[in-house]
């Protein structure tokens, strides 16, 4: 048996890997390369035959995971793709949306090179024919369903818990006689998101892991292991008065499925809740986003996590409120920019790097009084990570934009599991019995310092293997050593880190603590003598940690 990692590895996205085992030769995933060098690598030739492919596992729909698939069968691939059933409902859409984006590109490149004297066509990856040719594969299963590919291969889908129908999988394979059993984490959710279940399911033993590693450097800058939808919805609503009192737009850069939804459930629960004096004009400019705000809205409420299911119970559709606004069309979407009064734009792609979010960023980034809120990962190289990082102008379309607005970040949206969650996950493996995690999904810097923190945090073996690289799944696996890197794991990381969680959770019940006490001082004026207490004591807190922060400052200057 052996993996090859043609995607995903070093890097966080094409997720892509291809096995030999049990008499087969398989694939999970088959995602795009995004952010810097997509296009170098996404036109490269898959490093396999592609005819030879016998059938495909497909953890999720998203393009980083799903978008090469027509790819692969425009190049001959005849197989089954095995999933979910709500991926492939999804991928029915993504897919569609990802042709789309490339013959539109196309055409535009054409037309371009044409004023240019350049009689090269430009051609894309694939085309909405491929598409029509790709979905008549797939095979959507139920979770937790044991499904017998062969006599020698059988897999498990089981809830990841990082978007409606995405999946870790169990791969059970057979040869001589021996069962090997690897699990593929696909992209772990984060602890308490919006809507869908909590937290991804746990799997109980394995010999060989691929864990994602999006995060595995870092702990989410807001913990949210104790933030209920409804704090979310508290401080969506405190953003938008604070930008619409200066007249601004508030301008969310989404993915079209999963997060677009997951803000639309928070601006329904702002609306349910009356948190705000007025009504709120959202407007959804993705073409994707509403197609998949429908796969949402007729899902088995089963997938949706209690409070959701509350609300349907109760007649609620989750997702929809009066003041939502929907823009299908090119027409409808420029619209938007001429809207009287401040609004609130949610639109794709999530990095920024496609999509009408541009036309939106180009109208919005120069104005002081609008804010851009973005809610998931930038990854290297895109437009989104450009401006998190601080970028004073950017390039839309050819122009140089100023960033003059206000950037915010909620961290506790992310549909990614932070370090802590990926050790969650990993930590209830049974130890004895793992020979190997593989660290992949995750920016090099990420992964490699994951891979050291496996090594420490649960000591077990762990390798987060290059590009392409090919791995034999024997005895041989010991003696792999990890990939050369400045990056180092000093032995007081475990505990820094740990404290670091133990202030962010702290941070969450300050913030409960402070709202109570402005609650105690507007009812009545005679406080109580254990709130001033407290309070003194926290600004001697505070005065402390400002010395710290003036005294790091001093130390970085």
């Amino acid at each position: 048996m052996k993996i090859k990692f043609c995607g995903a590895a070093l890097c966080v996205t094409g997720s892509c890997y291809y096995i030999e085992g049990g008499g087969y030769k398989f694939l999970v995933d088959c995602g795009m390369f995004q952010g810097r060098d997509a296009d170098k690598y996404n036109e490269r030739e898959f490093p396999f035959n592609e005819e030879e492919i016998d059938f495909v596992l497909l953890t999720h729909a998203h393009i980083d995971h799903a978008g090469r698939l027509p790819l692969l069968v425009k190049n001959g691939f005849k197989g089954d793709i095995h999933t979910t059933k709500t991926t492939a409902s999804l991928c029915d859409i993504m897919l569609y949306d990802s042709a789309h984006i490339q013959e539109v590109e196309a055409e535009w490149t054409n037309r371009k090179n044409k004023r240019g004297s350049l009689n090269e066509a430009y051609q894309p990856l694939y085309d909405s024919m491929d598409v029509d040719n790709t979905m008549p594969l797939f095979k959507g299963h139920k979770y937790n369903e044991l499904i017998a590919i062969s006599d020698t291969i059988k897999v498990r889908f089981v809830d990841a818990g990082h978007l409606l129908g995405s999946a870790s999988i169990e791969v059970f394979i057979t040869e001589k006689g021996k069962e090997t059993k690897v699990v593929f984490s696909g992209d772990l959710g984060n602890l308490n998101q919006p809507i869908i279940k909590n937290s991804p399911t746990l799997i109980d033993d394995a010999d060989i892991v691929l864990t994602e590693s999006t995060y595995g450097d870092e702990l989410h800058k807001e913990s949210s292991a104790h933030i209920t939808s409804a704090d979310r919805a508290k401080r969506l609503a405190k953003l938008v008065d604070e930008t619409f009192s200066k007249k601004g737009n508030l301008v969310i850069p989404a993915f079209a499925v999963g997060r677009t939804q997951e803000i639309l459930y928070l601006f329904k629960l702002i609306q349910m809740g009356k948190l705000l004096p007025y009504e709120i004009p959202v407007f959804v400019d993705s073409p994707m986003a509403i197609k998949a705000t429908e796969v949402f809205a007729n899902e088995d409420s089963e997938n949706f996590d209690e409070e959701t299911r509350q609300l349907i119970k109760n007649g609620e559709n989750p997702l929809t409120f009066p003041s939502l606004r929907i823009a299908s069309s090119t027409e409808e979407s420029k619209e938007i920019n001429s809207f009287e009064g401040p609004c609130v734009i949610i639109s794709a792609s999530g990095m920024c790097s496609q999509g009408r979010i541009k036309h939106h960023l180009k109208h919005n980034l120069w104005r002081t009084e609008s804010t851009i809120l973005f809610t998931g990962y930038q990854a290297g190289g895109t437009l989104g990570r450009a401006i998190i990082d601080g970028a004073k102008t950017v390039t839309i379309f050819g122009e140089k934009i100023s960033v003059n607005a206000r950037i915010e970040q909620f961290s506790n949206l992310s549909g990614h599991a932070d370090q802590s969650g990926i050790i969650r996950w990993l930590d209830n493996f049974d130890k004895k019995r793992i020979k190997k995690i593989f660290v992949v999904h995750g920016e090099k810097e990420s992964a490699i310092f994951f891979q050291n923190y496996i090594k420490s945090e649960l000591a077990l073996p762990s390798y987060a293997p290059s590009y392409c690289e090919e791995i034999q799944i024997d005895d041989s696996l010991s003696a792999l050593k990890p990939p050369k890197s400045d990056i180092k794991m000093r032995e007081d990381n475990k505990a820094i880190l740990a404290a670091l969680q133990v202030l962010k959770n702290s941070r969450n019940n300050l913030d409960r603590f402070i709202e109570q006490v402005e609650q105690n001082t507007q009812k009545t004026s005679n406080n109580k003598a254990s709130d001033w207490e407290d309070v003194n004591a926290l600004l001697s807190l505070a005065n402390k940690i400002n010395d710290m922060l003036l005294l790091n400052n001093e130390k970085k200057q």
